[in-house]
This record gives structure tokens, sequence and C-alpha cells, in this order.
């Protein structure tokens, strides 16, 4: 294997990189931004003199590649917080009550069982609602199981108060109309395996922190080369794959045994690749930050129904709020949705009503819509063309947009170049 051309520096794209030097291969990455992480770093925000990330991003503790991702680069200790078992609180805005889903740690799920660790209201029975989701999907392709809404019933308390705040989260696409496969895979990998997979993780000190940074130490210690500010134009594409790549600042003419890994937004990779299948549908999540201490004792992260708000991480600094499929906000002015967002957070947080230093940022791309539609259109890593790969969490991952999605991809991708250049020293 010659050079091979990471052109993307999100998490992806990193993960490739990585994954590719630990195989020793000569790396060289190319970013158009000024910084790496892509939808997944840090930034100083001046309005409120912090720095906070692009978008607030839950993992879980059964996210295997996304924690292994963090070993391999060497990140800190602490480069995620997160309670020792899986505990998830919540909040209902319109009745007042308290609860804390506690799922058990083994695969048995006799949590159930247990009235104090099932939202209030629901018994064990209920909770078999999402085996309509895995017999749905069992054995069919993403996109080809049909939708949840057609998979199981997506009304009642127990859905308006876990299925729903859950699995809108993961898929970032109103449940009822989100594709049956992406969401199988989502509790396969997580309640399926038990509450010991379910432990919630946070990134307090930045995302940049947990995974870029160190990423980028790693690259550097293994000799790749990170060079930011180089925007892709186009592929020079020939009979045998690629032979040049075009940037912004100049043509890079590749080797014969050099390869490529397109680590870019669908909607990038599909102007350089002509009749590349990708999604065309995305979605957006709108996050606010209020700059203000928290109240000790206040849970790291809070899920809330019956409100605007669905998600308040507590941060050392300031309350975050994650709000997803919020294409309905995307035109509601912003000073709007900052007063609307802190008197709930005032309420549930019992804080005085008036509006502190704010920031709302909203993602209008976030994700590709989880549709079945959307779902089938994913390419997979290897391309029409050789020593080309694609790397993205838009790729046939079988998962969702998720921090989990991004890496896993990057792996595969560096997997495919690594295979195809065994079987060309084979033939050789």
């Amino acid at each position: 294997m010659g050079t091979v051309h990471v052109v993307g520096a999100g998490l992806a794209g990193l993960s490739a990189a990585v994954s590719l030097v630990e195989r020793g291969a000569r790396v060289v990455v190319h970013e158009a931004a000024k910084q790496a992480g892509g939808r997944c770093r840090s930034y100083y925000d001046p309005t409120l003199g912090l720095e906070l990330d692009n978008g607030n991003h839950l993992l879980l503790s059964g996210n295997t590649d996304s924690l292994d991702f963090l070993k391999r680069i060497g990140a800190p200790d602490d480069a995620l917080t997160g309670p020792d078992e899986a505990l998830f609180p919540f909040a209902d805005l319109k009745t007042g009550e308290r609860w804390t889903l506690r799922p058990n740690a083994g695969r048995v799920p006799w949590w159930v069982l247990s009235k104090a660790r099932r939202v209030p209201g629901s018994r064990a029975r209920d909770y078999l609602a999402p085996l309509g989701i895995l017999r749905a999907a069992a054995g069919k392709a993403d996109g080809a199981g049909g939708t949840i809404g057609a998979s199981m019933a997506c009304e009642g308390p127990l859905y308006d108060r876990l299925w729903h705040p859950i699995l809108l989260a993961a898929l970032n696409t109103e449940v009822a109309e989100s594709d049956v496969g992406l969401a199988a895979k989502i509790l396969r990998e997580t309640l399926g395996v038990g509450g010991a997979a379910c432990r919630p993780l946070v990134a307090v000190k930045g995302l940049s922190y947990a995974f870029v940074d160190p990423a980028l130490r790693t690259l550097e210690a293994r000799g790749a080369s990170v060079r930011f500010g180089r925007r892709l134009r186009g592929l020079g594409l020939g009979a045998k794959g690629v032979e040049r790549l075009d940037f912004s600042d100049g043509a890079v003419e590749l080797a014969a045994d050099d390869s490529v890994v397109l680590a870019l937004p669908p909607w990038v990779a599909s102007e350089m690749l002509p009749g590349l299948s990708a999604p065309k549908a995305f979605r957006s999540i709108v996050n606010a930050h209020f700059k203000m201490v928290p109240k000790p004792g206040s849970p790291l992260i809070l899920g809330m129904v019956n409100s605007l708000t669905e998600w308040l991480f507590a941060y050392p600094d300031r309350y975050s709020v994650t709000i997803s499929g919020a294409d309905r906000l995307l035109d509601v002015p912003r000073e709007d949705l900052a007063k609307q967002i802190w008197a709930e957070i005032a309420t549930v947080a019992d804080l005085a009503p008036e509006l502190p230093s704010w920031q709302i940022v909203k993602e209008k791309r976030a994700t590709f819509a989880a549709t079945p539609a959307e779902a089938a259109r994913r390419a997979g890593a290897e391309t029409a063309w050789a020593k080309l790969v694609l790397a993205g969490d838009w790729t046939a991952t079988g998962l969702p947009s998720t921090i989990e999605g991004s890496i896993r991809s990057g792996k595969t991708a560096a997997l495919a170049l690594s295979c195809d250049a065994a079987r060309t020293r084979g033939a050789a």
C-alpha cells in the first residue's frame, strides 16, 4: 500500500486514519476546515465566553467501537463521565412526576418486574412492545423492514415517556416513520445486552478533549500528516481508480499504489462520485446553552417529557439542551426558543426565571433522515473505483447517525483498503 489520502477529518476520517496508521500505512489527512472533528468538535463561543461542543452527544457503555477508539488513541481517563450503573432520570413537565429508569446489568431484564425501576404507571408486559421492531427487522437489510409505526404501537403512556424519547434521540427522526432496522440495531446493542451496555457517558470536558485532540496526537506520533484548509473540489477518476485529488489550493497527483478514503458528508461525496447512492433527506437538531453553574446534585443528564426540551445536560459551567428532529424549529426566532427552553429548565431545576446568557445552535443537516427510503440509499465502504473507499455515519453501518456509527465506518473503510492491498499483493 502506498500513501493513503483521507479526505475529511471528522470522526469517521480520524477513525479511518488511526486504523490505517496502526496497520503501518503512510497517511495524509486533508480537511477543508481549520480544525478537525466535523460535527463532533468543541469551539470557543464568544457570546458565552465558554468552550462549547457543536452538539450534545450522549454515548452508552455498549458503544464498543467508540470506547475502543478512545483506548487506542490514548484518550484521558476523564474523557467520558457517567454513573457507575445504567441510570436515566426523567421529569414530566406536565404532571410534575419524577422517576429514574434503572435497567439491571444482565441480559435477563428482571428490572421490568420492579415497580421502582420502571416508568410510573407502566406494567411489566408493556415493555414487550419493541419485540415487534426486532421481529420486523430480523434477517432484513436496512430499509427493507418498513417503519417502526408498522411494527409497534406508537402511542400510550410508556411510549410517550420511554420509547419515543429514547428512539427519537437515537434516530433523530420522528419515531413512527423511522426505519425499523436501524431501531433494532440500537436495541440489540444496548437494552438487548442489558443495563451494563446502557450506562450513559458524556464528554463533560468537550468532544475535542475526548476524541479529536488525542486522535490528532496519535496520528502525529505515527508519522501521519494532517493538512487543514484543503477543500476538495473534484476527483480525477481514471480507468484504474483515482488519479488526482483537486483541492482548492492545487492538485495532488496520486501514484499507482496510492489510495483514498472519502470521509465527507453525503451531499459532498455525491458531487464527487457520479451515481453514488447516498441519503438525500436530512433532519435537524437544536442545541441550547445557558451560562450558569448548575445547582449541586443536578443530574448529569435529565430526560424531559411533555416539554420542548428533550434532554437537559448539566455541565460544570452551563446547562445545555438537545432537541432532536427539530426541523419545525428552524424558523422560530432564537430568542423565543431561548426563553421557552429556559422557562422549562427553571421549572424542573427550581431556578430563577430570569434568562441568563444563552446561545442557540441550529444544525440543519445534523443527520440523515432515518426513514426506510433513506436507509436503503446508504452506500457500503467499497466503491466502483479501485482503491477508493467511503467513510461516514451515513454509510451502511447498520446504525443511525451516531458517534459509534462514524467510528465504525472509519474502521470498515480502513479494513476494506487493507483487504484490497492484500488481494493486489496476492495477484502479483
